[in-house]
């Protein structure tokens, strides 16, 4: 397999490390190049267009580079958002008409749930859902969507539907696919490989990878799309700062080996989960026994450091994280650090026990015995 330059594809390190370089080494540019800090760019007098830089709410030399590590590997055109928030709006904003709508997962993100419900639908844009693994070809024939939105393995529930599957019925109707990659990575998973027309995912989880950005992008397979997204972000001014795209971009480069360790991490602890008392519904589709193990095995290149579990109730909860050492009581996923969050709290409908935790690159030995000492002596 080649890319785009015919060099033959290389590897997810590799590629995470090199992504975002220029093809051609300049005697005297800097191997690291800092970020654009500037609103506007020097034009020239004589010409009646302008070039790519003219304004920094349109473009920036830094976005560039973030974009195109990030669509070589997605496998598209990508364009990067201030948050991954203002990506899946930007989706939803530019492909569900108010003559076919939207359809969404039930159990996918929160937030676009009500992005939907709640700006979509009083525009008379027809909002419906189907369950990660539910049927989305009934769900399709019946909504006749413009847009179908996938997150697949789902937030926080970690279940996974077919994505080729879902791709075909779909354009058979004459949608378009948009997939939330968040969870996957895109060195877990390419859905555009998989027949989806867009890859959406927020940044500031796995690919940035430090939690320390907000960040987000849209990678698409037609690059009348690609640009049709830009229109979006230019005109609605949901832009990254060059500053938190240098830093994602910097962080980009660690992902393979970060991915490797939180997968690591995520099995020993599943494992081990699985034969604690009190400890409920483990999940990570990474196991052989898990019930989306077999689907997931089939359209993911490797696994990640998320999983679920749960918990007797919300005080048992309250109890494992007070006494962990380890892991911190925070609402994001894909950083170094190991966190969890009890999902029910945002009200997603889960058990009040459920705890969503993704693990970081801490020593595994370590990792596990801290979780299951905090949850010794029953956990509630």
């Amino acid at each position: 397999m080649t890319n785009a330059y015919g060099v033959p594809e290389r590897g997810d390190g590799t590629r995470c490390v090199h992504g975002g370089d220029p093809e051609l080494r300049r005697v005297g540019a800097p191997v690291h190049p800092g970020p654009v800090l500037t609103s506007a760019f020097h034009l020239d007098p004589a010409e009646t267009t302008p070039g790519a830089d003219f304004y920094a709410r349109a473009d920036n030399p830094t976005w560039r580079e973030y974009e195109a590590a990030v669509g070589r590997l997605d496998g598209g055109a990508c364009t990067v958002f201030g948050s991954g928030m203002a990506a899946i709006a930007a989706v939803l904003r530019a492909f569900a008409t108010s003559g076919r709508g939207v359809l969404l997962p039930s159990d996918g993100y929160y937030v676009a749930r009500r992005l939907a419900d709640e700006e979509l639908a009083p525009l008379g844009i027809g909002v419906g859902y189907c369950a990660t693994a539910g049927d989305w070809a009934a769900a399709i024939a019946e909504h006749r969507p413009a847009l179908v939105l996938l997150e697949t393995p789902s937030n926080p529930g970690l279940e996974v539907c077919d994505i080729a599957a879902v791709a075909a019925a779909a354009h058979e109707a004459g949608a378009v696919v948009a997939v939330d990659n968040t969870t996957a990575t895109p060195l877990g998973q390419r859905p555009l490989e998989l027949g989806a027309d867009l890859v959406v995912a927020s940044d500031t989880k796995a690919l940035a990878g430090h939690g320390d950005v907000l960040l987000g992008h849209v990678t698409a397979a037609d690059p009348v799309h690609a640009e049709r997204l830009r229109g979006f972000r230019t005109r609605g001014g949901a832009i990254a700062g060059p500053m938190e795209t240098w830093l994602a971009l910097r962080g980009l480069g660690t992902l393979d080996l970060r991915l490797a360790r939180q997968a690591e991490n995520a099995r020993a602890l599943a494992v081990a989960l699985r034969e604690t008392p009190g400890v409920h519904d483990v999940r990570w589709p990474g196991l052989a026994d898990d019930p989306s193990h077999v689907l997931a095995r089939a359209q993911m290149r490797r696994w990640n450091g998320v999983l679920r579990f749960t918990l007797h109730d919300t005080a048992a909860v309250a109890r494992f994280l007070s006494r962990t050492t380890l892991v911190d009581s925070v609402t994001s996923f894909g950083g170094l650090r190991t966190c969890a969050d009890r999902r029910a709290r945002w009200g997603d409908a889960v058990p009040d026990g459920l705890v969503r935790l993704s693990c970081g690159i801490e020593d595994t030995a370590d990792l596990v015995a801290d979780v299951l000492g905090a949850l010794e002596d029953g956990p509630g």
